[in-house]
């Protein structure tokens, strides 16, 4: 039972202002621990089945990340939680079970029992399948929970089908189709992209990889087979750096709001919307990068063995999950490269507003902004 009692300890991160003790005897146990980090209601709640009201904290900002976003680790522990896979596999009822923690926490409303954990765990749920702007539920597809099996399973084949022209053409519409409805689903509910802005970035974004891909195809037919494999990353590369300042072209032209260390708006920078779309191109092309440059010598050296030789059309399934590892770990750690709320320089702004700063805050030497994903 000893082993019962440490599990106890290691089960919540839960930070408790007055420590509890517990009289383990009812355990059978026959001393009394300390659970540092276990408050009293879940003990009863989980083990004595009886219900008593939560100790959690309403103060809990759960309108931020949990974790802390000015180091590298903070943020790529909330994007591998972000784009956890296993989200779209939950059911309607979880999702409403989610969201009904969250809109209650919200009100000031706390259900028996419910941990701090519990209240996070929620929160990333909710998060995954409801627009922030609109709380409307998001298409399955679109989410970012789905960028990891989706992803796998287009890259891959846009990688093991890519010799002939037909398929370049079929497997790049269909990376940019899913591209779009991405772009769609996460729209902003303050600045919506127009039916118009979406179909000139869809278009222009998919002729750029076809044009891409089946130029390079054309160069590469007397070199190697192996650069040859490289011919999609260099696609998708070209694509996202027409698509994302295509599809943010309205932020280049008006700005994007800037705000000083506590979060007091200043005005709109189209500089600071540059420098987000250039780390935004950066993320979005390194992490394509893994999947789609360890993944070609893995298969060119396993395309001469006999097995592939002998079971060909098993080339496609391993494709895809050697994609798939890659980009398991490359999604949220690429989508941390830069931190969500970026800073620049006050002296990089447009001189209008350098002057404005200049005026109302003359001590102020940095200004932030939403990079976007």
């Amino acid at each position: 039972m000893d082993g019962t009692a440490d599990r106890l300890n290691r089960s919540s991160e839960i930070s408790v202002r007055q420590p509890e003790f517990v009289d383990t005897e009812k355990l059978g146990i026959s001393r009394t621990r300390k659970l540092k980090s276990t408050p009293v209601s879940v003990f009863h709640s989980v083990f004595l089945g009886e219900n008593m009201s939560s100790d959690i904290s309403l103060d809990i900002n759960i309108k931020e990340p949990r974790w802390d976003q000015s180091t590298f680790i903070g943020r790529a522990s909330h994007f591998f939680t972000v784009t956890d896979p296993r989200n779209i596999l939950l059911s309607n009822e979880q999702l409403e079970k989610a969201r009904k923690i969250v809109h209650d926490y919200r009100e000031g409303i706390v259900a028996s029992g419910l941990t701090e954990d519990d209240l996070w765990r929620a929160k990333y749920i909710y998060d995954s399948a409801f627009h922030p702007d609109t709380g409307e539920k998001m298409v399955l597809i679109g989410r970012m929970s789905a960028q990891v099996p989706m992803n796998m399973t287009i890259t891959g084949c846009m990688m093991t089908f890519y010799r002939t022209t037909p398929a370049v053409v079929f497997w790049q519409w269909i990376n940019q189709s899913f591209n779009a409805i991405v772009n769609y689903t996460n729209r902003s509910g303050d600045a919506p992209i127009t039916v118009s802005q979406l179909g000139t970035a869809y278009v222009s974004a998919t002729t750029g990889a076809v044009a891409t891909a089946l130029g390079l195809n054309a160069l590469t037919k007397h070199v190697s087979p192996l650069i040859g494999r490289f011919v999609p990353f260099a696609a998708v590369a070209a694509a996202n750096c027409i698509n994302i300042p295509l599809m943010r072209q309205r932020e280049l032209k008006y700005g994007i709001p800037i705000t000083d260390e506590n979060g007091n708006r200043l005005g709109e920078s189209s500089k600071a919307a540059q420098q987000a779309i250039v780390q935004v191109v950066i993320s979005r092309i390194l992490m394509a990068a893994p999947g789609m440059a360890i993944p070609p010598f893995i298969m060119n050296s396993l395309e001469k063995k006999a097995f592939l030789k002998r079971f060909p059309w098993m080339s496609a399934p391993i494709q895809v999950g050697l994609v798939g590892f890659c980009l398991v770990f490359a999604t949220p750690l690429c989508c941390a490269l830069f931190p969500q709320k970026s800073s620049m320089s006050v002296t990089r702004l447009e001189p209008e507003l350098q002057a404005k700063i200049q005026e109302i805050k003359p001590e102020l030497k940095c200004v932030y902004f939403n990079k976007g994903l």
